[in-house]
């Protein structure tokens, strides 16, 4: 399969870079307080394990989802089982989760213990073909083991992110000392802690979340190739997107590993529908699928939306759009064949 082997070098490179700006911080903090690097490193670790090992529980809990009896859902059972089949990969339990919003994501600790997960409203608002687009999608993490990597490398920056702000308050609240020179260089101490906390947690988040749109990517023409209809997909993340944007509820905090961002999509329809008139072309009162397609790729190209993306967890939805067509153009030409599924990425 051309190019899988930079999704690992992506994937690898992305594990380094944030390791390594992890341990510059780790040394630089422990220097400040005096302590052994080994403490750190130590901690480090055991706050990175506790999180692969508890991650599965907080998503379950968290969304409420109902794991599926077989026999229950034949036409999903069957259709996960076909395409599992196909990819090479063990059946992954089915649940549901009780959400009008249309949805889906995966998740667990390895790939015989993994779960997808889809909302009703997907059920719902989407037909049958294009939620095996969906399911394409996602059996494509389980192939490429993203949920595993992305458990683990966004525990760095949420672990600078929780010294920062413990830190920062520390630094606030320290109780007052008898030695003015004393209390000055244990506030100064938590201040530059804190401060250095924050870049790395930036920077360590800026490449966790290029990391996490590019897998999208890939998993997109993944399932392009698994259920030989890129146009299923593009459909159905039209609709995801907009029916995502109409949500009243806050988005959680298990959105990485949904199909696509709740506040990406209100971000990305929002401006769209204050230009509703402008982008209604045939003046019916309701954009349909192909006029929202066009809507997102123009307001897309804002530099605003441009910086913004810098910090989400998924790519522009127009981006995926032009991947799924420009693979979409290849298989109707005839030249498409198992070797090139990931070359349009």
């Amino acid at each position: 399969m051309a190019r899988r082997g930079e999704l690992k070098l992506a994937m690898g490179t992305s594990i380094f870079f944030v390791a390594l700006i992890f341990a510059l911080f780790l040394s630089a903090i422990m220097f400040i307080v005096g302590l052994s690097l080994v403490y750190a490193i130590i901690g480090t670790i055991l706050f990175i394990l506790i999180q692969y090992l508890i991650g599965p529980a907080i998503v379950s809990v968290s969304t409420r989802l109902r794991y599926l009896k077989p026999g229950e859902n034949p036409w999903l059972e069957s259709t996960v089982k076909e395409l599992a089949d196909k990819s090479g990969i063990p059946m992954p339990k089915l649940a549901i989760v009780p959400d009008e919003t249309p949805n889906a994501f995966v998740f667990g600790r390895t790939a015989n213990s993994a779960t997808l997960a889809v909302h009703e409203g997907l059920l719902r608002k989407l037909n049958q073909e294009e939620i095996k687009g969906v399911i394409g999608h996602e059996l494509g993490h389980i192939k490429h083991k993203d949920y595993i990597i992305m458990t683990v490398l966004s525990a760095l920056p949420l672990l600078a992110y929780l010294i920062a702000r413990g830190t920062w308050e520390a630094a606030r609240w320290a109780p007052a000392s008898s030695k003015k020179k004393e209390e000055s260089s244990i506030k100064a101490a938590f201040f530059a802690i804190a401060i250095i906390s924050y870049v790395v947690y930036i920077i360590s988040l800026l490449c966790v979340m290029r990391l996490s749109r590019l897998r999208e990517h890939y998993a997109d023409a993944y399932s392009a190739y698994v259920t030989g209809s890129p146009r299923n997909l593009q459909s159905a993340l039209t609709k995801i997107t907009y029916g995502l944007s109409l949500s009243p509820k806050p988005p959680s905090g298990a959105r990485a590993f949904y199909i696509e961002d709740p506040a990406l999509a209100k971000q990305e329809i929002q401006p769209i529908m204050e230009k509703k008139e402008e982008y209604d072309l045939d003046k019916d009162g309701v954009l349909d699928e192909r006029e929202l397609e066009i809507a997102m790729e123009k307001e897309a190209k804002s530099t605003w939306v441009k910086i913004n993306t810098w910090f989400a967890t998924h790519p522009p939805t127009f981006k995926r759009i032009l991947l799924l067509r420009e693979i979409e153009r290849e298989m109707e030409s005839g030249r498409y064949t198992s070797d090139r599924i990931y070359v349009h990425v």
